[in-house]
């Protein structure tokens, strides 16, 4: 219910925006309106509206925000907002960026641009943005933020408070644990903030500090990232290099945000688009990305025509055929999907490997054939009432052939795929449409044939 409230509360927000514009609302209570929002607010708010409203609510945004809000706003949106701005206006939003966030926004940047933002930091940001850079983006060296808090073991945690009370006047966002290196920077354990406030001040560092949790590898894939936060409950996580030496700290806003792409990554691919994708952006540009995934879904549709058309005469002789041979591809189509679907969050969630595919593809072969056997009973019943028993016969046996396919199918393409290093959640639904089209056709069609002609 709360996240309903939450949702009809947004829609209700854009609404009253779109409003005010259209009936040419003075333009400094918008502004008043609009910049009492979190940035996170505007963000939405921006990709929720029409391109003319878009760049009326931009310009109207105050510019210490403005780099928040190009932070939330997807990529594409973020490239036509930042096409419109001086380099000026650029630098300026760059400002008080993380490192993280910063070298993620950088790449967005025409080159010229990129130049100045980062002649415009200081000896020491440039190389911690150099070092953010160095790592793929989405890797835990490409996630890390820089803005880390050391001590040593041997100090006293007295030691430790009056050094942050005097060289940290604010502690930075996220900081529930201190990180402890020795001498050469290299990773020994962690300072819970509550042991730090809690202990006696006299005690050394080493006496209290936590070395249960490792460090995390700067190449780590960034969904493995996730994966240790959600498996560990974790608030932030030291990166280190292969070495030991740390090199930054992972914050749970950064894993919310994998989390999410993911998330959207999933669902958009399924039907071929892009997570990044502009809601508004010019009809010719969607109608362009569309269309490729429309013309793979007809090639795919004319294979499964070819093969309807090797049995014309089958087709001609008994026209219950062309009645019923839509539910032997529905069946496999669907009994097919529900496989893929697990399969795909399995490989995502790291559940699905080479050590346990086999029981799994077992396991989904044993529910399809109970599938296929059971529903073969009910449509070979319904057809041998509607029709004769020797088409029933016909398309039970075909429903039986196809749910053990789309069964065999749901689990074999997905990781085929990933071994490819293709995407299951992109191609996997297309291939298994084909094959449980192309397989119901075939077997509902060809039985017909030998046992109906």
């Amino acid at each position: 219910m709360p996240n309903t409230n939450m949702e009809t509360h947004k829609s209700a927000r854009v609404k009253s925006f779109i409003k005010a514009l259209e009936q040419g609302a003075p333009h400094p209570p918008v502004r008043l309106m609009l910049n009492s929002l979190h940035p996170a607010e505007i963000a939405h708010l921006i990709e929720s509206v029409p391109l003319t409203h878009r760049e009326i609510l931009w310009e109207l945004v105050n510019s210490e925000s403005g780099g928040e809000v190009l932070l939330h706003v997807n990529d594409e949106v973020r490239a036509s907002l930042i096409e419109k701005m001086e380099t000026t206006e650029i630098v300026a939003a760059t400002e008080n960026m993380d490192m993280d966030d910063l070298a993620d926004f950088i790449k967005d940047l025409p080159t010229t641009v990129s130049f100045a933002v980062v002649n415009s930091l200081d000896k020491q940001d440039r190389q911690r943005l150099q070092s953010v850079l160095s790592y793929d983006e989405d890797s835990a060296g490409g996630l890390m933020n820089t803005d880390t808090i050391t001590v040593r073991p041997d100090v006293a945690l007295e030691v430790v408070q009056r050094y942050l009370r005097m060289q940290h006047k604010k502690i930075p966002a996220n900081t529930d644990k201190i990180i402890v290196v020795d001498q050469a920077d290299r990773y020994v354990g962690l300072l819970n903030i509550t042991d730090l406030i809690t202990h006696d001040p006299s005690q050394s560092v080493s006496e209290v500090l936590v070395t249960s949790q490792d460090g995390i590898p700067a190449n780590l894939p960034a969904a493995q990232v996730a994966h240790l936060f959600e498996d560990r409950d974790l608030l932030s996580a030291p990166v280190i290099d292969e070495n030991g030496k740390l090199l930054g700290r992972i914050t749970i806003d950064d894993v919310v945000d994998v989390i999410r792409d993911e998330a959207d990554h999933s669902i958009m691919r399924m039907a071929g688009l892009d997570e990044e994708d502009d809601m508004f952006a010019p009809v010719v540009v969607s109608t362009k990305r569309r269309a490729v995934w429309l013309g793979v879904n007809l090639v795919t549709a004319l294979l499964a025509s070819l093969v309807i058309s090797f049995f014309d005469t089958a087709l001609k002789a008994k026209y219950q055929l062309a009645i019923l041979m839509p539910i032997v591809a529905s069946m496999g189509g669907i009994a097919g999907s529900q496989t893929l679907t697990l399969a795909i969050r399995g490989i995502a969630l790291g559940h699905i490997g080479s050590s346990n595919a086999k029981s799994l593809l077992v396991k989904e072969i044993t529910i399809g054939a109970l599938n296929g056997v059971l529903w073969a009973l009910a449509v070979g019943g319904l057809s041998s009432w509607w029709f004769d028993p020797v088409t029933g016969a016909v398309i039970a046996g075909a429903i039986i052939i196809n749910l053990l396919i789309a069964a065999l199918s749901g689990i074999t393409i997905p990781l085929a795929l990933k071994k490819l290093n293709i995407d299951p959640a992109l191609a996997g639904g297309v291939i298994l449409t084909t094959v449980t089209d192309v397989i119901g056709f075939l077997a509902f069609l060809g039985l017909a044939t030998i046992i109906l002609l």
